[in-house]
């Protein structure tokens, strides 16, 4: 099998600026296993993480649906990181994000909190893509991207494990127009 890890964060937030002393921090990690090889997505995985430098404003409850006891329950980010390598061989597969949000805001927070890095240096910024791909002038988000493609919005937008299986639709569109890259050299990485 050929599989790649789509995956999709969602983070404390706010109307504004943080508040003193808080900081922008994972919440919830939305994974979606696709197989290539089948053109299906096989998993479907929500992974809750307990913040430590921030709270869940209104704000955040609001646009994600999460609140402070949600992730309050959640796992460590340094057990997250661990859990996306040992467990979706994250170390070895490539993976995919809607942008590169996802992207920077693991290597900052593993960064800070010296959790292991839990992805390959594979990743594929599936909106340029998919930009790129359908020639549109600029970058849509994925909601935008699921319309112009014809595809449904399925589940909660700003909910990381529904957001990653949408953005795993967009990849099969993508793959279905011969237009994602293969791993190896034609692969898009941006490390």
């Amino acid at each position: 099998m050929n599989l790649l890890n789509v995956i999709d964060v969602e983070a404390t937030c706010w109307p504004g600026n943080p508040p003193p002393g808080q900081t922008n921090e994972i919440i919830e990690i939305g994974l979606c296993v696709v197989d290539l090889d089948s053109r299906s997505r096989i998993e479907k995985h929500q992974i809750m993480v307990r913040p430590q430098r921030s709270t869940v404003s209104a704000f955040c409850t609001e646009l994600t649906g999460h609140t402070q006891a949600d992730v309050e329950a959640g796992m460590s980010f340094t057990a997250a990181c661990r859990l996306l390598a040992d467990e979706h061989d994250g170390w070895n597969r490539p993976w995919a994000s809607w942008g590169d949000y996802d992207r920077n805001q693991f290597r900052r927070q593993t960064r800070d909190s010296r959790a292991p890095y839990p992805f390959s240096d594979e990743h594929t910024n599936a909106k340029r893509v998919f930009t790129e791909a359908l020639a549109l002038p600029r970058r849509p988000g994925m909601a935008g991207a699921l319309k112009t493609a014809g595809l449904p919005l399925e589940g909660r937008h700003h909910n990381g494990a529904d957001d990653a299986w949408n953005i795993a639709a967009l990849v099969l569109h993508l793959v279905a127009r011969d237009a994602w890259p293969t791993s190896g050299a034609d692969a898009i990485v941006d490390a």
